[in-house]
């Protein structure tokens, strides 16, 4: 669903992407690590189209995203860490402005519309305009937002950043919910970065970790905690090394 193919970003002289690939089987919910700079943000602008890489090739659900960019763009739903909202939309409103934006036919908008509303658990609000929602709504709508077209593939970049427990438990339990609908639902692929570890280890069944541009770890979660580690532990050994190898040079 997912491929990313020898993937580099650069910068004149920064790298921010260097020889990065990876595959997605669908249904996968993959947690997406690495320290602030690493290069997490860059790839999944590159994967959502958002960006040119320098070198290599972006592929989602078989389109070439530079090749075939809308298929490949019909294809994937993102949630970028800060929302694309409106503030002065209702969420009803904004939603339809989107699944428009998305080319979802007219005959199928008004279903779209209101099978996001109810998976995001937005039909109480769908008539309250955005700004005067609380920051977990918020987040509720732009996930709507991606989801509203049925992409096969979820791009989410910090999804519960700014939420309070109580909203991060329901947004774990949509973004879970969307790797493993009910019968009838679309079954999205998911990868989702984030700071947080235990919501990788609440969500995400594999894990890869970016560091300064490079993929350094791709390994099933069980693997990685096996033997009484922790995902923390894994990460300060990846993540590490390079400060280690600078200090004693």
């Amino acid at each position: 669903m997912i491929a990313a193919r020898h993937l580099s970003k650069r910068y004149g002289d920064l790298v921010a992407v260097n020889d990065v690939s990876f595959e997605l089987a669908k249904g996968e919910v993959v947690g997406f690590l690495g320290p602030n700079g690493a290069g997490k943000t860059t790839t999944m602008r590159i994967l959502t189209g958002f960006l040119p890489p320098t070198d290599g090739q972006a592929v989602i659900d078989g389109h070439d995203m530079f090749e075939e960019p809308l298929a490949a763009r019909r294809s994937v739903g993102y949630l970028p860490e800060s929302p694309p909202l409106y503030p002065e939309m209702d969420v009803q409103g904004y939603l339809t402005f989107v699944a428009k934006l998305k080319d979802v036919p007219r005959a199928r908008r008004r279903d779209a519309v209101d099978r996001a509303l109810v998976r995001c658990g937005l039909t109480d609000v769908r008539r309250r305009v955005i700004g005067a929602l609380s920051k977990g709504y918020r987040q509720r709508v732009g996930l709507a937002q991606a989801i509203v077209h049925s992409p096969p593939v979820l791009i989410l970049d910090e999804p519960t950043v700014g939420l309070d427990p109580t909203q991060i438990r329901e947004i774990r339990a949509l973004i879970a919910d969307l790797a493993a609908p009910k019968a009838g639902e679309t079954q999205h692929t998911v990868i989702l970065s984030t700071h947080i570890l235990p919501e990788v280890e609440a969500i995400c069944r594999r894990v890869m970790l970016i560091h300064r541009g490079r993929k350094v770890l791709d390994a099933p979660l069980a693997e990685l905690t096996g033997g009484g580690r922790s995902l923390e532990q894994v990460f300060a050994q990846h993540t590490a090394r390079d400060v280690a190898v600078e200090v004693s040079a």
